[in-house]
Parts: C-alpha cells; sequence; structure tokens
C-alpha cells in the first residue's frame, strides 16, 4: 500500500515501488509498446545498484554518466545512483569532442553509460579511468545477470540520505567552461513532492516524459513528481512533434513537461478534427510565450503553466490564479527575492507597464533577480570561484534578468553574462568563438545572443575578416559542417561581417554595442535558412523577421534605430526562467 509520508530521499521513493504492480513505467521498442510495473522498475534499479557497487574503483567518487536517450535504462540508473548513494551527471549528446570528454572528466564519472546509437560521439576521446557499459549489448546483460535478484537497501556505496548527491547538471556560463550543479536527495525528493502536491498528482495520472532526461525539466518536473504520486511515466527516445497525440493517446498521458520551442513545433503540425481528443489536462514548462500558449490552449484545450526555479535552489517564482500575463508569479515560500541594480547594489525601482504590459522604463526597473532569504543552494562540482560569485555579499545572485511590477509579479528579461540559450540548451559564447576562430579568413570573432523569435535566444557572430578576405556564405557554411566539435545548435544564425571589431579602452571586444545593435546595423549582415546556406539580410527578409517578432509579442526585445539603448547589455531573452544556471519549470 502506497504510503503518504513525505519522503526524505529519492531513494525512499524507489524502494516504495517494491511490490506494487501497477504500471510504473511505458515505453515503445521496436515498434512494440512494454508496460512494466513499479515493482519492476524498482527491481531493475536495485541490479544496477549492486552493479554499480561492484564495478566503481575503490576509492573513486561514486559518480557515473549517462549517455542515453530517453529509453528505461534511463530511469533505471537514476534509481540505481538514488539505492546506492552515488550521483548521475546528465552528459548531452549534443556536445561534441573535446567538450564532451570534458563534462565527463570533470565530474569524475568513472563508469559512463551509454547506447549503441552514441558510440560514434566516443570515438576517438580520451578518457582516462573510464569504463563505458553499452546497453542493449550481450555484454550488458552478461553483467547484469548475476544481480537479478538485487533488493532496494541490499547494495550501496555510501549510505543514502538527504543530504547524499544525486545529480550533477551541467550549467553553462560565460567562461566557456559549464557548471556542474550539486542536487542532493533530499531537495530533490521535496521537489517532487512540491510538484506532486501542486498538480495533484495521483496514480490515475500517467506523466509523458518527451524532453531529454539529461535536462533537469524532465527528472525534476516529470519523473519526480510521478514517482512521489504514484502515476506511471512513459516515455518518449527523443521528443517528436508529429507523434506527440498519438503517444498521448496510446499511454493516455495526462501531464507533460516542455522546454524550449517544443509548443511551437506542436503549433507548427497539421491541424486535425480530434486535436481536442486526449486525456491530457496540463502542460508544464518554459520558453512557450503567451501567444504560444493561449494558441495551444485554444486548439488543443490544455493549459500550460510556466515557471522558474533554480536547479541550484537558490530561487523559485511561484505562479499564482490571479498572475498578470507576461509575469512568472511572486516569490517562493522562504525566498526574499530582489531585483537588484548589480552597479549599485540598490533595490531597482518597479516596473512601469503600459495598457498592453509593455515595459516603459527598462532602464530603470530591469536587474538581476537576487534572493536575499535562505537558498537551497548546494554548490557546484569542483568550482569554488563559481560558487562564491553566486552567493556574493551573502546573497544569491540568479545570473537573471528581472524587472517587478507595482503588485510585486516578477517578469522574466535575460541574463546577465554571455550565455545564449538557443532552443532549450545553454551554450557558452567562448566556446563558438573559438570554434570560428579557426576559419582560415577570420581575423577576429564574437559571439552573442539575440532574441528568438518565439523564445529564448539565437547565436550572432560579428566576422572581421583577414586583409583582402571577402565573406564567402558557401565557404563558411562548409567550414562549420566540418567542425566536429561544432554541437547541433551552436551555428549562428546571423553572421554580421564588420570591417574592424568594436573595442573597448583596454582593447577588448565591445560586446556591449554588438548586443544592443543585433541585426540592426551597417553592416552586411547574413541569415541561416534550415538548409543550412548563408542568405543576405537585405530589407525584404528583415522586413518579414520583424513581423514574425511582431506576432509573436517579442518586438520590444529588439532596439530599434534611433532609439536610446537598455540599461542592461544584452536585448533580452525567454519569457521564463534559464533552465540551465536557473533551471526554469523545475519548481525548485
Amino acid at each position: 500500500m502506497r504510503t503518504t509520508t513525505a519522503p526524505e530521499t529519492v531513494a525512499e521513493l524507489i524502494a516504495r515501488q517494491w511490490g506494487e504492480h501497477r504500471p510504473g513505467l511505458m515505453y515503445e521498442d521496436d515498434a512494440e509498446r512494454h508496460v512494466l510495473t513499479r515493482h519492476r522498475t524498482a527491481q531493475e534499479a536495485a541490479a544496477r545498484a549492486a552493479l554499480l557497487v561492484d564495478l566503481m574503483p575503490p576509492g573513486a567518487e561514486p559518480h557515473l554518466g549517462v549517455l542515453l536517450d530517453n529509453t528505461p535504462e534511463f530511469p533505471f540508473w537514476l534509481g540505481a545512483a538514488a539505492l546506492a548513494g552515488a550521483a548521475v551527471a546528465g552528459i548531452n549528446p549534443t556536445r561534441r569532442g573535446p567538450e564532451l570528454a570534458r563534462d565527463i572528466l570533470h565530474t569524475d564519472c568513472r563508469i559512463l553509460v551509454t547506447e549503441r546509437a552514441h558510440l560514434p560521439l566516443l570515438r576517438g576521446l580520451d578518457l582516462p579511468g573510464v569504463r563505458i557499459l553499452v546497453t542493449g549489448t550481450e555484454e550488458y546483460e552478461a553483467l547484469l545477470a548475476p544481480y537479478a535478484a538485487a533488493k532496494p537497501g541490499e547494495a550501496a556505496l555510501r549510505t543514502p540520505g538527504p543530504d547524499s548527491r544525486l545529480l550533477l547538471y551541467f550549467t553553462s556560463g560565460s567562461t566557456g567552461a559549464p557548471k556542474a550543479a550539486i542536487c542532493s536527495q533530499g531537495r530533490l525528493a521535496a521537489a517532487g513532492a512540491a510538484l506532486a502536491r501542486q498538480f495533484t498528482v495521483t496514480p490515475d495520472d500517467v506523466h509523458y516524459i518527451c524532453m531529454p532526461l539529461f535536462h533537469g525539466n524532465a527528472i525534476i518536473a516529470d519523473w519526480l513528481p510521478a514517482l512521489v504520486g504514484g502515476a506511471p511515466v512513459a516515455l518518449r527516445r527523443r521528443f517528436s512533434a508529429s507523434a506527440f497525440l498519438d503517444d498521448v493517446r496510446a499511454y493516455g498521458a495526462t501531464y507533460f513537461t516542455y522546454v524550449g520551442r517544443a509548443i511551437q513545433y506542436l503549433l507548427a503540425t497539421e491541424p486535425r478534427p480530434d486535436d481536442r481528443s486526449h486525456p491530457l489536462r496540463l502542460g508544464f514548462g518554459t520558453e512557450a510565450g503567451a501567444v504560444d500558449a493561449a494558441r495551444f490552449a485554444e486548439r488543443f484545450g490544455v493549459r500550460l503553466v510556466e515557471g522558474y526555479g533554480a536547479t541550484e535552489g537558490g530561487a523559485s517564482v511561484q505562479r499564482t490564479p490571479d498572475t498578470p500575463p507576461g509575469a512568472l508569479g511572486r516569490a517562493g515560500a522562504g525566498d526574499d527575492l530582489a531585483v537588484i541594480d548589480p552597479a549599485t547594489g540598490a533595490e531597482c525601482p518597479p516596473a512601469v507597464l503600459d495598457p498592453d504590459g509593455r515595459l516603459l522604463n527598462g532602464s530603470a526597473a530591469i536587474g538581476e533577480l537576487v534572493n536575499r532569504g535562505r537558498s537551497l543552494f548546494e554548490g557546484y562540482w569542483r568550482n569554488p570561484g563559481a560558487e562564491a560569485d553566486r552567493t556574493r555579499d551573502g546573497w544569491y545572485w540568479t545570473g537573471d534578468l528581472f524587472f517587478r511590477d507595482e503588485a510585486g509579479y516578477l517578469y522574466f528579461a535575460g541574463r546577465t553574462d554571455d550565455r545564449l540559450r538557443v532552443d532549450s540548451e545553454n551554450l557558452a559564447a567562448a566556446v563558438i568563438e573559438n570554434i570560428l576562430a579557426r576559419w582560415e579568413d577570420a581575423a577576429a570573432v564574437a559571439v552573442y545572443a539575440v532574441p528568438d523569435e518565439v523564445a529564448g535566444d539565437q547565436v550572432m557572430a560579428a566576422l572581421a575578416l583577414r586583409e583582402g578576405a571577402a565573406f564567402d556564405p558557401a565557404a563558411f557554411a562548409a567550414f562549420l559542417s566540418l567542425q566536429p566539435d561544432l554541437g547541433t545548435k551552436m551555428a549562428p544564425r546571423y553572421v554580421r561581417v564588420v570591417t574592424a571589431m568594436p573595442t573597448t579602452a583596454t582593447n577588448k571586444i565591445h560586446r556591449v554595442s554588438l548586443r544592443r545593435e543585433g541585426f540592426h546595423c551597417d553592416d552586411p549582415v547574413w541569415h541561416r535558412t534550415p538548409a543550412g546556406c548563408y542568405r543576405p539580410l537585405d530589407e525584404a527578409a528583415l522586413a518579414a523577421l520583424l513581423a514574425t517578432y511582431e506576432a509573436q509579442g517579442r518586438s520590444g526585445l529588439l532596439r530599434r534605430p534611433g532609439t536610446p539603448p537598455a540599461r542592461n547589455d544584452r536585448p533580452g531573452a525567454g519569457d521564463a526562467g534559464d533552465a540551465g544556471d536557473a533551471e526554469a519549470a523545475s519548481g525548485t
């Protein structure tokens, strides 16, 4: 019988499934749908926990990397890590080459669990001391076979407790090296319980997980509340807009989470007469945008709830029924959130909004969101400098720009450094710059964010060419295609060709001016088509682009020629919290 006692650890949530023979995990394999009981999922986790105990080298940090799509093995290993007192580092398969190797080695992973589909990513990487387990192979099944009778609690590297590390989630910063945020079992269990209460999760629900499990959204906002509420989860290997409703109906899904452009992709599918014929009752996530959220509700009859909460535990914003359009809500319980001018340390004045909700005093009202109260921040793995920067002066600095209206409702306005958020992925400008600098015709490179038409950012690059060189769009696109470490979302959407890179008095690239101008400039600008080709952003293309921004209600993020620049150093970003350093939609 399921207990209603608040869980103290994720290990406890896994163990609670033992002996429960209701559905726990659903997935598709080779076009066939499978259903595993909650007992079976706990059994599989226990077997892997026992294997993990035997495979982990003595004295090693109890960390394992998981480089998998959304297959059953991912939640099995999450459960195994919880039972064994170990931690999982979610490895992002869009990373490439040395950057991918760095993620694995930085988190001291001595074991890496992957699958055949991702083996090409590891080819040629130097991963000393890392044992690679390839799921779905005979060797893997042979390794697991001796542990088939294991039970939860029988094998552990360290006794799991509320303070035990369970997740190491990578976030991106302006330095270019992702930080691994530490998430403990106690904090994650509490987050799952809070969301289960907020959304009244019961065993009659089905949580559809179509967002990647290496990202905090899927685990914190989807998998964990299902564990707490006793609801089964249904896995989709990778998000598919065309298969979304078919999956929802086949699994009986009632709840899903989203990040980035997923909602736009769903809205782009061909409308069907049965679009409202499904069991979904709620979507929870970030970056849908108010326009697309309204369109989604009108077409599919499903309410979308947007949230903001840091994976690091530093701050959260809670939505209430009276939250105005465009706002995320107010400070969560126990948080003392303020919008601070980083230059002065003073609190910014309230926002002045016109009747349509447009911000009129952004230069004064926008500042960094700071938690002056208690913080659940647990640090970054082996990165004391980043920890100190987050918690300076005894406050937790989110790294995100906000403004607050007279009633205290908070609105997201961007990020404070050189991070970019492209299609729900956090990228670092320096990493992309280092790749683009290899182009033989480039004399100088600067990479920065411009607002996406719908949500988040797009990559823009300014290129100063070598003397005598001219920008060759075909050659540039060919160069990009040959870079092994250029991630799938790093290619610049816009390229600005400058005669000379703007610099500060200390001869550093003047990124502020580049960000403020975006693609409104006198220099030639090229834009990347879906086919990967670069075309001039001429007057007709620019007009069409601006019309798209206007239709999505995001034109206010763009600086028009002749208008004064905003005080903040970049022209805006998503419609909700950052899902890397600030894990939007996690509720934690």
